[in-house]
């Protein structure tokens, strides 16, 4: 009796997990994990400062949505504050990532965090970053991206 119980639960999960891998493709993920050197970079949007390369590994940042981006931040680089609609989920890849919460970049009440390390950026709270060294960071986000410079004359598609 137990036995097909179980059986009968195990069919529907089945085929809900097959739908769903089989709908990946349809919600702008990778049709199949991709290898460090299958990564496609390109340049960043002008919302963000010069330099920095970026990847898309899921989503569509100007849709609705979930997203995975790679940020490749050449060392010196730095983002002034800003803010997001919505949470941003930080993970360091490689290099070392300056973080900080706050209306002015402030290296002293931040904290740097290696490869591995990780941080969340709650929706509308002021956060900064920069690395001395160079890095790449995995952001996830919902979509679509947007970012708000907290000083107007710090946003660099305006400056064009």
């Amino acid at each position: 009796m137990r036995s097909s119980f179980k059986s009968s639960l195990q069919y529907p999960l089945w085929v809900l997990f097959a739908g769903l891998l089989l709908a990946m493709p349809a919600l702008g993920y990778a049709a199949g994990p991709l290898q460090p050197e299958e990564i496609t970079w390109g340049s960043a949007p002008p919302a963000l400062p010069a330099g920095v390369k970026l990847a898309v590994l899921a989503g569509d940042p100007a849709g609705t949505g979930p997203v995975t981006l790679r940020l490749k931040m050449p060392a010196g680089y730095r983002i002034p504050p800003h803010w997001h609609p919505t949470d941003e989920r930080v993970t360091v890849i490689s290099g070392s990532l300056g973080i900080g919460m706050g209306d002015k970049l402030d290296r002293k009440h931040a904290k740097v965090l290696k490869a591995g390390g990780y941080a969340v950026a709650p929706a509308n709270v002021h956060h900064f970053a920069w690395t001395k060294t160079g890095a790449v960071v995995q952001v996830d986000l919902m979509g679509p991206f947007q970012i708000t410079y907290v000083n107007p004359a710090d946003d660099p598609s305006k400056k064009q």
